[in-house]
């Protein structure tokens, strides 16, 4: 307690002073206002689907499974050759791991830091090796926050030399050796001070504003809530035609569908993306026109013919059989060997049929002189009776 009441005492010294530098990042504190980031024009056809591109991954919702280790400050000591040493970090949930045995119970941050916003460093008992550029470092892990802040220690003999002031671009604190020194880091930004609960934290809007409407005066189309609750507010034309993603928190995907596009549709488009507790407040732009759909060139119309006679055949169907390269020369001497084998063939068909047929005369003609031989044998012996 005695410890602490005199780094108190070191900071209210430093603030009379004029040293202490209370720095916030680009996210200061959170304004209602949205920044416009993007602005874009984009054209569909109607009958057809348009979506409006709206990511951010810092509006990813990811509970905290870490148990409050999202938010994390880094003490570095650098300023000297070779890469910066780490010192101490401190988690939110209160873990503190200092990296050096002889560092541990000599250097010293405030178990309220993630509460007050102070995470200046105390070193007990300075010493020559202490002296050099440190940094505090501020991450917010869920956020995709970081901030950093520079303070100079130089250590001295003499007692009254010890001193602190600005060099235009950090502090610089000279001390005695042996004596305490307080790196002073102060950032009470309610990002660093504060736990909400994520999900009733963000919220994504979708407005329209019909052609020669302002902004002031668009129509709400959606509500979108990290809880899962969703309000929807579109006109009855649209309102069956336009959805977001069921898992548009998870992924940061919050893109408009329209399902299908009609004329009407035309006009402005604005996605609000907002995290009151990250601080992150930005709008997107969508100029949404409507083209009418390409015409499908137009058949030349022929002159209406006879009527075809239900009397007459149709025509065979001439299935083309598109054959490799390779196959087509291998198929094509097939072709040669088989026509010159079914030539020979028939030849030789022609010619057994020829030699039948000429067996089959000879045997005819022998039957004729046979039987003129029999006729005339019986003639002689009637003669001779």
């Amino acid at each position: 307690m005695e410890l602490w009441s005199r780094v108190l005492l070191w900071e209210l010294v430093l603030l009379q002073s004029s040293t202490v530098h209370l720095f916030s990042g680009p996210w200061g504190p959170a304004t209602s206002d949205s920044s416009v980031v993007s602005e874009s024009a984009v054209t569909g056809e109607a009958g057809s689907q348009a979506v409006l591109r709206c990511q951010s991954p810092r509006m990813v919702w990811t509970q905290d499974r870490l148990h409050d280790r999202q938010r994390v400050v880094h003490w570095d000591l650098g300023g000297r050759p070779g890469p910066a040493r780490r010192l101490v970090d401190m988690y939110s949930a209160g873990e503190v791991r200092v990296y050096e045995p002889r560092d541990r119970g000599r250097l010293v941050l405030s178990p309220s830091a993630f509460q007050d916003g102070n995470f200046s460093l105390l070193i007990r008992a300075v010493e020559d090796s202490d002296a050099g550029l440190y940094t505090c470092n501020l991450h917010h892990h869920y956020c995709h926050l970081y901030e950093s802040l520079a303070v100079r220690l130089e250590v001295t003999d003499h007692p009254r030399a010890a001193r602190a002031h600005w060099d235009n671009e950090k502090e610089v604190l000279t001390a005695a050796r042996g004596t305490a020194a307080l790196l002073t880091c102060v950032n009470r930004a309610a990002v660093w001070t504060e736990r909400h609960l994520e999900e009733a934290q963000q919220v994504v809007h979708w407005d329209r504003q019909p052609p020669g409407v302002p902004h002031d005066r668009a129509d709400r189309l959606l509500d979108l809530y990290a809880s899962g609750e969703r309000r929807a507010y579109a006109p009855p034309f649209l309102r069956d035609r336009v959805a977001v993603g069921a898992d548009a928190f998870a992924r940061g995907d919050f893109s408009l569908r329209i399902d299908p596009l009609e004329p009407a549709d035309e006009g402005t488009y604005s996605c609000h993306l907002h995290h009151h507790y990250c601080g992150l407040h930005e709008r997107r732009v969508f100029h949404l026109r409507v083209a009418e759909p390409a015409a499908l060139p137009s058949r030349p119309r022929t002159p209406p013919g006879p009527s075809p006679d239900p009397t007459l055949a149709r025509g065979r169907s001439v299935v083309n059989v598109i054959v490799p390269e390779g196959r087509a020369h291998f198929f094509q001497q097939l072709g040669y060997v088989l026509a010159t084998l079914l030539l020979f063939i028939l030849l030789l068909i022609t010619v057994v049929l020829a030699a039948r047929q000429r067996r089959q005369g000879g045997d005819d003609h022998a039957d004729q002189k046979s039987a003129k031989a029999k006729g005339l044998q019986k003639q002689h012996p009637e003669g001779e009776g």
